[in-house]
């Protein structure tokens, strides 16, 4: 996508490089032309990208190597999970639990 020497990936009309304070400032723009929320910023993009992936059931080392983190502990800052999310998973590992435990049960 880079011009031939201009590593920038996002280069302006002029072929520069457009810097991250120009994104955000034309992010706030549009968002506040749109209404949303001031807390809203063009780095809310990328917490959405980590938190659709995993809500979608990626892999969070696919996830963590998607947003370039080191740890596992900085992805999941990244990620805002909803709270249908988080019951459907949590309902998930306790149905897993309690087969296991009845199958064991059965098996004595």
């Amino acid at each position: 996508m880079a011009a031939e020497g201009n590593p920038a990936l996002w280069p302006s009309e002029r072929g520069r490089r457009i810097g991250v304070k120009r994104l955000d400032s034309r992010f706030a723009a549009y968002r506040d032309e749109l209404g949303l929320d001031p807390g809203v910023d063009f780095h809310s993009l990328r917490r959405s990208y980590a938190t659709h992936l995993i809500e979608s059931g990626m892999d969070a080392l696919f996830v963590q190597a998607q947003l370039g983190h080191e740890v596992a502990s900085t992805t999941a800052l990244y990620t805002c999970v909803s709270s249908d999310f988080r019951t459907r998973t949590l309902r998930r590992a306790l149905d897993q639990t309690l087969d296991a435990a009845l199958r064991e049960r059965s098996a004595r």
